[in-house]
């Protein structure tokens, strides 16, 4: 079974404009933050890995304060060039709503920079203890994603690590809430898709 499986068998690409992932993917550490207002607003956290979009539903998005614990549920995995999507899902399809890249940039793996047994990212994945270094345009620094519980949806949480770009007073959610590709907010994505406000 592909990693994709999941994903395709959900969508109609006759009627949404995400993307099929027939172009394959890449090799790079790459990572995107979608704000995802669908049948409630939410923060889609995706890593590049082994060729796909790992991905996870972040409720209240990340956090730039080290005492957050934000719960993080793994989804299905997604295709490497849905990393820039960004428009309107139909309502009568999975995951219906309005899409924008709230961040995006490089990663790294602060496991091998320890050298330790998670020093690959897949091994990581499935041990269940993710440590990386974000280089995005809103949040940098290292994030912790500690699996917590198992099954078909596994919950995570995402914790800000201690260290120079942790900020208890920042919170770039409410602060910095439109893409970073387009500087569009979400009513903008939806007016451009010609769905209205």
């Amino acid at each position: 079974m592909g990693r994709l499986d999941g994903y395709r068998k959900s969508r109609d690409f006759r009627k949404t404009p995400e993307p099929s992932g027939d172009h394959g993917g890449g090799s790079e550490q790459r990572f995107v933050i979608q704000k995802h207002d669908a049948s409630s607003l939410h923060y889609d956290f995706r890593l590049e890995m082994g060729g796909v979009l790992v991905s996870w539903a972040v409720p209240k998005g990340l956090s730039t304060d080290t005492r957050e614990r934000r719960l993080a549920i793994q989804t299905e995995d997604h295709p490497v060039d849905y990393i820039d999507f960004e428009g309107v899902i139909p309502e009568d399809e999975y995951g219906g709503g309005t899409v924008l890249v709230w961040d995006t940039g490089a990663y790294r793996n602060l496991r091998a920079d320890k050298d330790d047994d998670g020093s690959d990212m897949q091994a990581s994945l499935d041990e269940g203890q993710i440590e990386v270094w974000l280089e995005g345009k809103k949040l940098k620094g290292g994030y912790v994603l500690k699996r917590t519980e198992a099954g078909r949806k596994p919950k995570w949480l995402v914790i800000k690590m201690e260290d120079d770009e942790a900020d208890a007073r920042r919170n770039p959610v409410s602060t910095e809430p439109d893409s970073v590709l387009s500087g569009r907010s979400l009513d903008e994505v939806r007016e451009d898709a010609g769905e209205g406000a």
